[in-house]
């Protein structure tokens, strides 16, 4: 079904969207999408698991490559389909419904949801460095168990992180207007601050310790923690299952990129508008992600990086050039960050919901636009749901530690979410066979290699996630074949 749109506010008598995002706030949801708290913590990990300077540069170049590859193959679906819903809408026609269906099941209960509600958290961790009563030890309703391995509980940390969601999710029903506006001051916020990070790290922080361990000797690994039992990076298969690993955190640093996409109903000129701000907004993220990991390098030592504190690599990076400011500093720039995130996130995904519920696969009232010309009851319907995933906990009896039930499910997701991805890049190469004659005002750059470049590369990836990484792979298709049952139902509903 083609969603409605109207070019013009005519007071809320129309119930289409309404084209409000220019080119500028479409780079902009691209880019806010892409920059939440990962590029500020993933390369500890990612250090650890590779175990050089070098290969580790490389392995964000991997990334750079397959999510550019990516964006560009990604815009000719967008000028060719510009309707709200995005990948749902791309792998319903290239494929079938209940491809695009499977996609918005995994999305909505975790995909979008998680990482609503793991961002939210991230905001709320480090607002507790400013404020020690915000807290995830501070308990309103201490945890409850429900079973030897799981709880709920509500601690300020908690209660700070669905206050966001509540506010965000109430700002982005006032119609896309006020939501591009806190999009917009964010995004640029927190993109200056990252550009700030990397001038203090590669003209401030440098320092001879730091350029001497990380550059005289960049290919030599000392990896900490191995890839698998028996499989280090001290072979050539163990070094290249390293770096295939470490993509879920570098590739899932620079996700959401296509979430832009989600809200074509709402773009100006989509068909040329949409496939512009994804190359942009890839282009200035991957290049600010590998620069930040250069200015890393510059300043701290790799075993320096491996052991940072929390994994909190550029607030390590920001105690050696203001020591003691650091922790300051780093938590203003990351609550921003995670702010800005968390609005992308919440505006985006209602669109889907919304184009799922126009084909009777999403609940029946998510089929409508509020006053605000927005899906004012998928962003409540979504909100409730981000809100709800903060509150269940793991815990570790051995150790008696609490984790984020949502945690473990993004994990599990993880190769899920690449196995849409790869779908809909070669939606690109088959509605070219199937719908040859169908307008495309942009093409992808390069085709067909830089389709093949990311469905080979991602495939490969993959396989190797399954592989090295099977206990928190194989349960991310579960999640997704439980969305099976759900389609059928639905399907019978609309009958």
């Amino acid at each position: 079904m083609t969603n409605q749109t109207v070019d013009v506010d005519t007071g809320g008598k129309s119930p289409g969207f309404i084209r409000e995002l220019g080119t500028f706030d479409s780079v902009m949801i691209v880019i806010g999408t892409m920059i939440g708290s990962g590029i500020f913590i993933v390369p500890a990990e990612m250090a650890r698991v590779i175990g050089s300077s070098g290969w580790l540069l490389v392995a964000w170049v991997l990334t750079g490559i397959l999510t550019l590859a990516a964006g560009m193959s990604y815009g000719e679906l967008a000028s060719m389909i510009p309707e709200a819903g995005g990948m749902y809408v791309y792998l319903r026609e290239a494929f079938s419904p209940l491809w695009g269906f499977l996609y918005g099941w995994t999305l909505f209960t975790v995909i979008q949801t998680g990482t609503i509600a793991a961002v939210a958290v991230a905001f709320a961790r480090y607002a507790g460095t400013l404020f020690p009563a915000i807290s995830e030890t501070s308990y309103i309703i201490p945890p409850l168990h429900l079973s030897s391995g799981y709880a709920v509980s509500l601690s300020t940390t908690q209660l700070l992180a669905i206050a966001v969601i509540v506010l965000l999710t109430w700002t982005n029903t006032l119609g896309i207007r006020y939501g591009k506006i806190v999009q917009n001051m964010f995004t640029v916020a927190k993109t200056g601050g990252l550009i700030g990070l990397i001038i203090v790290g590669v003209f401030i922080g440098r320092n001879t310790e730091a350029v001497t361990a990380n550059f005289s000797h960049m290919w030599s690994t000392m990896a900490v923690t191995p890839v698998s039992a028996g499989l280090t990076v001290a072979t050539a298969a163990g070094l290249l299952a390293a770096i295939l690993v470490s993509q879920s955190g570098s590739m899932f640093s620079a996700d959401s990129w296509h979430d832009v996409t989600f809200a074509a109903g709402e773009v100006k000129d989509p068909r040329r508008t949409l496939p512009k701000s994804l190359i942009i907004g890839t282009v200035v993220t991957v290049v600010l992600y590998l620069l930040a990991n250069v200015a890393y390098l510059l300043t701290l030592p790799l075993s320096a990086i491996q052991k940072a504190p929390s994994d909190r690599v550029a607030t390590a990076m920001l105690d050696v050039v203001a020591p003691g400011w650091g922790t300051l500093i780093m938590a203003l720039a990351i609550m921003v960050s995670t702010f800005g995130c968390v609005n992308s996130l919440v505006l985006a995904g209602p669109r889907v919901y919304y184009a799922m519920a126009n084909d009777g696969l999403f609940l029946k009232g998510a089929a409508k636009l509020n006053g605000a010309h927005v899906p004012g009851n998928s962003l409540i319907v979504q909100g409730i749901w981000a809100a709800a995933l903060v509150l269940p906990r793991t815990f570790n009896p051995a150790t008696h530690e609490y984790g984020n039930l949502y945690s473990n499910l993004l994990d599990y997701v993880i190769s899920s979410a690449l196995i849409f991805y790869i779908l809909t890049i070669l939606a690109v190469l088959r509605l070219r066979r199937i719908r040859p004659d169908a307008e495309r005002p942009y093409r992808t750059l390069g085709y067909p290699i830089v389709p093949v470049i990311y469905v080979v590369g991602a495939t490969i990836i993959l396989i190797a996630l399954f592989f090295y990484r099977a206990s928190t792979t194989w349960p991310g298709l579960v999640i997704v074949l439980c969305g099976l049952p759900v389609y059928l139902l639905m399907k019978k509903r609309a009958v």
